[in-house]
């Protein structure tokens, strides 16, 4: 009995001095190894890694003739910058909000694995970073863009989230952009058909995102971020959105054909991706469980990417 007390208490004030560690203790104890994957985490490479893609897709659709690939390289050197800081100084902006769900609570921040003053800093050097390369390297028409995206995501959209369920609607604009930065950055002006690029990607984030939505909304109501699902519960809306603009992506997924972007083999995959990515909304519009959303999600992180594939290669 003795021995097992002694355990005890041990184990007790072994938590009692972790509790009382340092921010300076904390940050010691990393190695540089846990700090550079914390930095890397802010970035949110899967993420980036996405609007990289549409956005080299957007480069590849617009240019005339062989590729200019100093050009392409230097633009998603330029986007791939600009989403990293984007994403870095959102989770500054949302530390707090972070700490109060489960899903967001091991990020860099809240776990206190950076301080918040070094995710500014790291954040605002990659964005100004990124609006330099791109402004010098690639064009001013996609580093104009680019400051668009900064505006309309940092100082629109992650202040309204806690204010309104619109902000979806908001931050799909600055979303929508990089096949559009793309375009520009290829042909130093944005016609018809980039706007085409633009409004897929637009309509493709509402069910990406009410997915999400959906799926964590405990999470998203605890932290008082005001998603649809977390305004209205019973899913109904919810699910109308996500169907009504799976519905409207169909027909709009096929304009690049009409446009003259891509051929008769991309219109025709187009049609299949884009009626089995409705099947799916319309099977989670009904269901309305956590199940159904994250096969949405699932769905919908397929789509897009095979969807620009396919159009690059038969353009």
């Amino acid at each position: 009995m003795a021995g097992s007390h002694l355990i005890f208490m041990k184990s007790v004030a072994i938590e009692l001095n972790a509790g009382n560690v340092t921010e300076s203790e904390r940050w010691e104890r990393l190695t540089a190894r846990e700090r550079l994957s914390a930095y890397l985490e802010l970035t949110k490479p899967r993420i980036t890694f996405l609007i990289v893609l549409t956005a080299a897709a957007g480069f590849c659709l617009a240019a005339r003739g062989a590729l200019d690939y100093a050009v392409l390289v230097h633009a998603m050197i330029g986007i791939a910058l600009l989403s990293s800081g984007i994403a870095t100084l959102n989770q500054y902006m949302e530390r707090d909000l972070d700490a109060l769900m489960r899903r967001t609570l091991s990020r860099p921040l809240p776990s206190g694995k950076l301080a918040p003053a070094e995710a500014f800093v790291f954040g605002m050097g990659l964005t100004v970073a990124a609006e330099v390369y791109l402004a010098l390297l690639v064009n001013p028409l996609t580093a104009l863009l680019g400051l668009s995206v900064i505006a309309g995501y940092l100082l629109l959209y992650t202040p309204l989230k806690t204010r309104s369920s619109l902000s979806t609607v908001v931050g799909a604009f600055p979303g929508a952009m990089p096949p559009l930065m793309g375009w520009t950055a290829a042909r130093g002006e944005a016609g018809l058909e980039a706007w085409i690029l633009f409004a897929i990607l637009f309509l493709w984030q509402f069910p990406h995102f009410l997915a999400i939505a959906w799926m964590y909304r405990e999470d998203y109501g605890r932290a008082g971020i005001l998603m649809l699902p977390v305004v209205e519960p019973e899913g109904r809306v919810t699910g109308q959105q996500i169907v009504m603009c799976t519905l409207m992506l169909v027909p709009v997924s096929l304009l690049p054909t009409l446009m003259g972007i891509s051929g008769s083999i991309y219109f025709a995959g187009a049609l299949v991706l884009g009626l089995l990515f409705l099947y799916v909304s319309i099977s989670a519009a009904l269901s309305r469980s956590r199940q159904q959303a994250r096969r949405l999600l699932l769905a919908s992180v397929l789509y897009l990417p095979l969807l620009f594939l396919l159009m690059v290669l038969n353009r």
